[in-house]
């Protein structure tokens, strides 16, 4: 079996405020509203609001100046997940579904079955029986339903909307009706970033799969900026498995459409798992992203990303995932490239290890 995603078994604690906030918004003797209010109140305790600190081990160590870590890790459920999962379950509790579905290779599976269960609402999640992933345990604990299915990871997310549109469930998969949502959603690390830093980054650098979270964090900023919020937008710099993933390969063969890649030509590692894919379901928001921003991207190696984590470890007492240092690997090789003007610069890291 393939083992999928990387992040160990996490605690997904709350704190015993959310817990008393779920018990009400679980309570259907109340009105909608109120208990909507409530579940924004669990969102604005736990979600987002994630550390922005300068690392000064690695400027001395690269020769860059300025050099920020924004870390997702500091989630419940330790990745960036958690900002769209909530977002989805709190679309779904407006619209009174009752049951929320999804696939997943692991971490947006556990990230909805904590928004789910906090919200009272069922969650059926779809995993490729291929795959396995020892996060299925902390899914089955918030009392998510586990159901394998045979086919690729992108057959399982076609096979789940079809059915959740057949049973009138909530589909909470990536792409489609669901990518305004999640990009609005991601649009706040942007709003995060400018209110630590007080303008935008001169690059903004991200690990890029589906490109949902890079192309809302490239968002977020245009947004800042077209209300004059930040003096610049950031040049958005995306990084991925070497020639495994749509968005990657697709700008630098100077594409404006993300192509696909042939399924059979990807080879899947514990390392590279949760950046690689064949289809990218928002390929083309992120490309569009990098291309107008005037950013890059790169291809980043199996053995960079293993080391930049225990480098990481070892210098900042950090324990990332190494497919979420790929963004920082290629900021710190684009500087070793141009040797950037001294200016602020931040790289997202989006999982814990």
């Amino acid at each position: 079996m393939i083992l999928r995603d990387g992040v160990k078994t996490a605690e997904n604690k709350v704190s015993s405020e959310t817990r008393k906030l779920s018990d009400f918004v679980k309570d259907k003797s109340k009105s909608l509203v109120d208990r909507l209010e409530s579940y924004e109140d669990i969102i604005n305790l736990e979600i987002g609001d994630t550390g922005l600190n300068r690392a000064k081990t690695l400027e001395r160590e690269f020769n860059i100046r300025q050099l920020y870590i924004k870390y997702e890790g500091d989630n419940p459920t330790g990745t960036q997940k958690d900002r769209i999962a909530f977002a989805q379950v709190y679309d779904a509790l407006r619209r009174e579904y009752d049951v929320v579905s999804l696939a997943t290779c692991g971490n947006y599976g556990v990230a909805v079955a904590l928004a789910a269960n906090l919200a009272g609402i069922h969650c059926k999640i779809y995993i490729p029986e291929s795959f396995h992933t020892d996060r299925i345990k902390e899914m089955e604990t918030l009392n998510a339903e586990i159901i394998r299915m045979q086919g690729s990871y992108e057959d399982v997310v076609k096979h789940s909307s079809i059915l959740a549109a057949q049973n009138d469930w909530y589909d909470a998969n990536p792409g489609g009706a669901n990518t305004p949502l999640q990009i609005s959603a991601y649009s706040q690390i942007a709003h995060e970033i400018v209110e630590e830093l007080g303008d935008a980054p001169k690059y903004c650098a991200a690990p890029v799969s589906n490109g949902t979270l890079f192309a809302g964090i490239y968002r977020g900023f245009v947004s800042l900026y077209k209300r004059g919020k930040t003096s610049r937008i950031p040049k958005m710099i995306a990084a991925s498995s070497t020639k495994k993933n749509p968005i990657i390969q697709s700008y630098k063969l100077g594409l404006d459409y993300c192509k696909d890649l042939n399924p059979e030509a990807i080879k899947e590692t514990k390392y590279n798992e949760p950046l690689i894919n064949w289809h990218s379901f928002d390929g083309e928001e992120a490309l569009y992203a990098i291309q107008n921003s005037n950013g890059d991207a790169y291809n980043i190696s199996d053995k960079k990303m293993k080391e930049m984590s225990s480098f990481l470890l070892k210098k900042e007492g950090l324990r990332i995932l190494p497919a979420s240092t790929s963004g920082l690997i290629a900021l710190l090789e684009l500087d070793e490239k141009i040797d950037l003007e001294p200016d602020r610069f931040v790289a997202v890291l989006t999982a814990k290890y």
